[in-house]
């Protein structure tokens, strides 16, 4: 019978697989969720519709489809990570995920107009149901395949093939769009060929890190994975209770987390809806976001070890909140370039640098670790949840623009709450 002592740690050959799962799976993420389902899921549905006795417009909607697919993951987490932390069978749940997402987001391909809403609807909920309930699997096996010495250029291999991988999909669709009369389709057809090409990628190679990765173990004999989840968040939150800093930057996260995962669902919805881009726009707008945001990550990982973790997110704070109010104003594309350039500035370090100051602020020496950031995770999604449908509801009463201007609060509040902590290891 296989134990995690036949596991070779820091073989090459596992590594690379592992984080070859980054490679496959970061495109949905990117060219889906952020670059072509936004602008094309606004593009087929009407601007105002009825749905079920309420008065509903097509951005608000799709607001919701991401809170309805974060509530769901919320529900889940704990069942998750129960199985993440204390079963045998990630490889099983790991693959499971992965082919829902990878399924249902080929199912878009018949998402075509107002009478097939309701399965675009499904599917893009299922489809990111299935991207981030596997995550909780890939992030499970980076302790057992590597030495804890290796763990920051781990993981840090599986994020520089996520970002390669994706951004070289994102590059062959936008040229299947920019140049689709040539290729004799119509722009539509180009992008709806996107959602296919998404999932086979997604899938495809994905199977190269479940033939690398190391095989499942048998369940824990008698343990109910559900009530050990949620036994492990119970866990948590007692020991938080005696930890006031770490108590409180976790409230801080909570808010401006909120913020900023809806700011990264929700752009190019806005930048469609209210600057009238195009897909082609999006996408350069896309890839410009994510060039940005490698350069800033590093800056205010500089930042960070020059003056410290709390004035670092700090700053970035402030520049989210004049992101905020400055898409309140903004009239033409090249002010929302430039807007973006500011945005990728901190898109990147706000997520590293919000990760790393949790690590510093759990005690020293607590074994469990996995623990903590199961709890993590579980703020990080509903926080998500909480941020788009607030950005929803605010949006079908003001408008998409008061709604953007409403998220300043989470930041404004996140910065209030950060300014009573303290970070005392460094």
């Amino acid at each position: 019978m296989n134990n995690t002592s036949d596991i070779k740690l820091n073989n090459p050959k596992t590594i690379n697989g592992w984080a070859l799962f980054d490679w496959a799976n970061s495109s949905y993420a990117l060219v889906i969720s952020v670059a072509l389902f936004p602008p094309y899921f606004l593009g087929v549905t009407d601007d105002n519709f009825n749905l079920w006795g309420i008065e509903m417009t097509d951005s608000a909607l799709y607001a919701f489809a991401v809170s309805a697919a974060y509530f769901l993951i919320t529900l889940a987490s704990p069942f998750l990570s129960g199985i993440a932390d204390f079963g045998g069978r990630k490889k099983y749940f790991l693959r499971f995920f992965t082919t829902m997402g990878a399924l249902a987001c080929m199912s878009l391909w018949f998402f075509t107009d107002m009478e097939t809403l309701p399965l675009g609807t499904i599917a893009f909920i299922l489809a990111t149901i299935g991207f981030a309930g596997g995550l909780v699997f890939y992030n499970a096996y980076l302790p057992l395949i590597s030495t804890e010495d290796k763990y920051d250029s781990v993981s840090a291999k599986g994020f520089t093939y996520g970002y390669i991988g994706s951004v070289i999909l994102l590059i062959i669709n936008l040229l299947i769009i920019t140049f689709h009369d040539k290729i004799g389709i119509s722009e539509t057809l180009a992008v709806r060929s996107a959602f296919i090409m998404v999932g086979l990628w997604w899938i495809g190679f994905a199977q190269v890190s479940f033939s690398r990765l190391p095989a499942d173990l048998p369940d824990p004999p008698g343990e109910n994975l559900i009530k050990k989840g949620f036994e492990e968040l119970k866990k948590v939150w007692r020991a938080l209770k005696q930890q006031t800093f770490t108590k409180r930057f976790l409230f801080s996260f909570f808010f401006y987390n909120a913020g900023v995962q809806t700011i990264l669902f929700l752009a190019a919805t806005f930048a469609e809806k209210e600057l009238k881009f195009s897909t082609s726009d999006l996408i350069i707008l896309i890839l410009v976001l994510q060039l940005v945001a490698i350069v800033g990550a590093q800056v205010f990982s500089k930042l960070s070890e020059w003056k410290g973790n709390k004035l670092s997110i700090a700053t970035m704070l402030v520049i989210w909140m004049f992101v905020c109010i400055a898409a309140f104003l903004i009239q033409d594309k090249l002010q929302f370039y430039v807007l973006a350039v500011v945005l990728g500035s901190v898109m990147g370090g706000i997520q590293s640098l919000s990760r790393s100051t949790y690590s510093k602020l759990i005690p020293e020496n607590t074994p469990d670790t996995t623990s903590y950031f199961s709890f993590y995770d579980v703020l990080d999604k509903t926080s998500t949840m909480i941020g788009t449908f607030g950005f929803g509801l605010v949006q079908l009463m003001g408008g998409m623009r008061h709604a953007v201007l409403a998220l300043s609060v989470f930041f404004l509040a996140g910065l209030l709450i950060l300014s009573k902590v303290k970070i005392e290891r460094s």
